[in-house]
């Protein structure tokens, strides 16, 4: 059984620190609904204007997925620091390894404290991978729609991942014990359970970033949310940008579309953004 865990705990991770190239690619995916893709445009810069609006503007909470250590995520968080938000990274416990659910009600505390030290009523979440399930379960059903404000999922994995069902394979049927993985698994109970009825309750302002080159979420389009999100593939607008999994907090041109939704403005991936 240990050495099950730790094998699907090795492939786990040696898929998601697998850095992104920043080079181009031929892929060109077919072109998204227009009812459901955000519009093309180059973004433009940040002025001294945005930059207090964004010092003003709800604290932002930048939550991690399995496995991802508080500092995989500095670099986003340094980005939007810089564009003058008030930011703060939530490593899940135990690396997200454990019950999705837990995790969930660990961020709801979480929260309430940032709440708390910032004096802000409501947050904004932008989470990657695991993190936009955690996320969207404290949402859904721990209150987090009367606390969050702007809700941003880069690979999040919302209707489950085929990688997660092969590593159930390699566990002989159960994901070597971890929890979090049988959850992600395409058609999981807990899946079935996130997905029932709305996929975007409250007043929560939804927003999905996902990319053709995800090697962890696959099918791709298991990281869209219906009833009203906006769903944005990275390479819809910039066909030649290549972004794994983990680049998706490290990509240049995904940051332009994350600082746009938080800002509450139509989302305008800027493709040469570095």
């Amino acid at each position: 059984m240990l050495l099950r865990t730790i094998l699907a705990a090795t492939v786990t991770a040696t898929a998601l620190l697998v850095p992104a190239t920043a080079a181009h690619a031929a892929a060109s995916p077919a072109a998204p609904s227009p009812a459901t893709e955000a519009a093309a445009a180059p973004a433009s810069t940040v002025t001294a204007a945005e930059r207090a609006a964004a010092a003003a503007a709800d604290p932002v909470i930048v939550v991690g997925g399995l496995i991802g250590v508080s500092i995989a995520y500095e670099p986003i968080a340094a980005r939007l620091r810089a564009d003058g938000y008030r930011v703060s990274i939530y490593q899940l416990p135990n690396l997200g390894f454990g019950d999705i659910r837990e995790s969930a009600r660990a961020l709801s505390s979480y929260v309430d404290q940032v709440r708390a030290a910032t004096g802000a009523s409501r947050v904004d979440l932008v989470t990657h991978s695991e993190g936009g399930l955690v996320s969207r379960w404290y949402v859904k059903f721990l209150g987090g729609a009367a606390a969050v404000d702007q809700y941003v999922s880069l690979g999040s994995p919302q209707y489950g991942t085929y990688v997660a069902n092969i590593l159930a394979v390699v566990g002989l049927g159960s994901c070597a014990g971890i929890v979090a993985c049988q959850q992600m698994t395409i058609g999981s109970s807990f899946l079935a359970d996130l997905n029932a009825g709305d996929d975007t309750p409250g007043p929560v302002r939804w927003t999905t970033l996902r990319t053709w080159q995800d090697e962890l979420v696959r099918p791709v389009d298991n990281a869209v949310l219906a009833d009203g999100a906006t769903n944005v593939l990275v390479q819809a607008w910039c066909p030649l940008r290549v972004v794994g999994h983990l680049g998706l907090v490290l990509d240049g041109t995904t940051y332009t579309a994350v600082r746009q939704a938080l800002a509450g403005v139509a989302i305008r991936p800027n493709c040469f953004a570095v």
